[in-house]
């Protein structure tokens, strides 16, 4: 990982997500109850969706809102040891080839801020225990200390997975995922939401300068039979290919 990697300035609100189908306008009406709620938010859905859009529209509504957004990928692949030192910091000489003066983690770095763990039913089962002392006693225990730190946070997560098969499966800890579950959000496929693709391909089009062009009746009709399985992500994907091309 790279820590300027999971550090973001968030660009989006509630308003930055486009759509008027029902589901979204729901959708909406939901981020703004939940973001002044303090309890931790799961968002649902398939890849492509936008659910870092929703976390983001969270995060800039919240009283956290002036603290960091920090993002990681809970599916990137890194064995568990690194993870935790990722998740978590350690300290001075905690493992070899540590830093010298120890690393600051990423819950370390939310204190104040907004933490989101996307697709966090991949984070490791071992890493899953300490996740949820942290979020239970509001403190961490970086890599190798013998004294927490008091965190204070925001927590929103994020999955395509279905977390209540995984527990049980005993993929996924029970504790933890009744500790994030508290509040849910879940983003329909594109598919669902029909009345929006057209919306959304216009928005991408003024966004990439094409102001006063509009599609044809066979194009619209096109679009809107389409399933889209790549979701918003492909929408945005296809035009910026027809844009290049």
């Amino acid at each position: 990982y790279n820590k300027s990697n999971n550090l973001s300035c968030t660009r989006y609100n509630v308003d930055s997500i486009v759509g008027e189908s029902r589901k979204i306008v729901e959708i909406k009406r939901q981020i703004k109850i939940y973001a002044a709620d303090s309890h931790p938010v799961l968002i649902r859905g398939n890849t492509g969706t936008g659910k870092e859009l929703v976390a983001q529209a969270l995060h800039s509504g919240s009283t956290y809102a002036s603290g960091k957004f920090v993002s990681i990928n809970c599916a990137a692949g890194v064995p568990t040891e690194l993870f935790e030192a990722e998740l978590f910091g350690y300290a001075p000489g905690a493992f070899s080839g540590a830093h010298k003066s120890g690393k600051m983690g990423l819950l370390e770095l939310a204190n104040g801020g907004t933490l989101f763990l996307d697709e966090i039913g991949d984070i490791p089962l071992h890493a899953q225990v300490k996740l949820l002392r942290a979020l239970e006693e509001q403190e961490i225990l970086r890599v190798g200390a013998v004294s927490p730190v008091k965190v204070d946070f925001g927590l929103i997560t994020a999955t395509n997975r279905d977390l209540n098969a995984m527990v049980g499966e005993g993929t996924f800890r029970e504790d933890l995922y009744y500790r994030i579950n508290a509040l849910r959000i879940y983003m329909p496929p594109l598919c669902e939401r029909g009345d929006d693709i057209l919306l959304l391909a216009r928005h991408i089009l003024s966004k990439i300068g094409y102001l006063d062009i509009d599609f044809t009746e066979k194009a619209a009709r096109a679009m809107s039979v389409y399933e889209w399985p790549g979701n918003v992500r492909q929408v945005v994907n296809a035009f910026g290919h027809a844009y290049k091309v």
